[in-house]
């Protein structure tokens, strides 16, 4: 490897791809090495042609002919199928890895990096949910670091910057709440796809936006706080806070808070980790706190967001019992999305995985991702009968 910025970028076609190349567009200094995405082909032949990558990969075989007839007669070689993005991230020259892949996908591209020793930027929640100990554990061997650009785990991060963790009361993640953050409990459990995809602040994907509402994609940063910043779950908190200023915060023994704030703009913790240790000097746009609306916050309810504590509960049992959580949720949203069951069944579906499976300890990612799968196996089977 040289000493050149060359940069693998898992799913480029996404929010946090597109942003990501924002920001080294922006900054300059940057060699694109890889661009890979699930799907999405025509985009991804575009952004191949203007930043000229190694290597594009996708893991849909119907998009390999609209990116041979875009990208014919030039250097850059394509790889397509299941196994496309982890092969590149094996073995293409890049020394930072930027991973905006949705799902289990990503979590191969994350270890293949981190084993290589290269600096790991992560917006893929479920590298840490699945394998956070094995991840962690490769980490400490290689030297590779892991940077948070989800921009509650980054927030916590700058917080924690020249503090001791042992001086940590208690790390607060905040949340928008969701569409459902002011409707009545008893309403919730049968609400329909349209309702719940009806996000009242931010348009993101299908499955994410399901997460949101449900509160399961604050579970999961729970359990990747758990893996980042080496603190206990009894010292984690979530706090609803919709207007989305303070990305998260953190109290101190003393009682005393830190908190980053900002409009919230994805650039910002994307721009943070590449520029780590120091800053660059990049702002995405102008910001002052006299525009900001009022700041507050609210409790959790647990009848309104169960599945934020089925979270903590996989959490609290070790093992494998995260990838079991991650695996039930996607398959319980994908079930309501097809409108084959309830809202109100998603956290059941995911708390009868969790009851069913064994615990047992995380071994090798092979074993995570058996889990993640039977856990999908299992609410499948399963949902036919609640």
């Amino acid at each position: 490897m040289n000493s050149e910025k060359r940069l693998a970028l898992f799913g480029a076609t996404g929010s946090i791809g597109r942003q990501t190349l924002d920001v080294i567009e922006h900054i300059g200094g940057y060699k694109v090495a890889v661009l890979s995405a699930g799907k999405k082909a025509d985009e991804l032949a575009d952004l191949a042609l203007k930043w000229k990558p190694d290597i594009v990969t996708i893991a849909d075989y119907n998009g390999y002919k609209i990116l041979k007839d875009k990208l014919g007669g030039s250097d850059i070689r394509i790889e397509v199928g299941d196994d496309a993005a982890s092969g590149a991230a094996e073995q293409a020259d890049y020394n930072i890895c930027v991973n905006g892949l949705v799902g289990v996908a990503g979590l191969l591209p994350s270890y293949h990096a981190l084993k290589r020793g290269i600096t790991l930027a992560l917006a893929n929640k479920e590298s840490l949910v699945l394998a956070g100990e094995i991840l962690n554990k490769i980490s400490r061997v290689t030297g590779a670091k892991i940077l948070p650009i989800d921009s509650e785990h980054s927030a916590i991060w700058q917080c924690l910057r020249g503090e001791n963790v042992d001086d940590v009361a208690r790390l607060i993640l905040t949340a928008s709440g969701g569409p459902f953050r002011e409707t009545p409990i008893d309403e919730i459990k049968n609400a329909n796809v349209a309702q719940a995809l009806k996000h009242p602040t931010w348009k993101m994907g299908r499955k994410i936006t399901i997460d949101s509402a449900t509160l399961m994609n604050k579970g999961l940063e729970v359990i990747e706080a758990y893996h980042l910043f080496g603190i206990t779950e009894d010292k984690i908190d979530v706090r609803i806070h919709p207007v989305s200023i303070v990305h998260s915060m953190v109290e101190f023994v003393d009682g005393s808070f830190k908190a980053q704030l900002g409009t919230p703009d994805m650039r910002h913790p994307i721009a943070y980790a590449l520029g780590y240790p120091g800053r660059l000097s990049y702002k995405p746009h102008d910001d002052d706190p006299i525009n900001w609306p009022a700041i507050e916050f609210s409790m959790v309810e647990e009848q309104r967001y169960p599945c934020l504590y089925l979270a903590f509960k996989a959490l609290r049992t070790r093992g494998m019992a995260t990838a079991v959580l991650n695996g039930a949720d996607e398959a319980a949203v994908e079930l309501f999305l097809d409108g084959r069951i309830k809202f109100g069944d998603i956290s059941r579906l995911v708390d009868m995985a969790l009851n069913a499976h064994i615990a047992s300890k995380a071994e090798d990612i092979e074993q995570v991702i058996e889990a993640d799968s039977w856990a999908r196996r299992f609410v499948t089977e399963q949902f036919k009968g609640i």
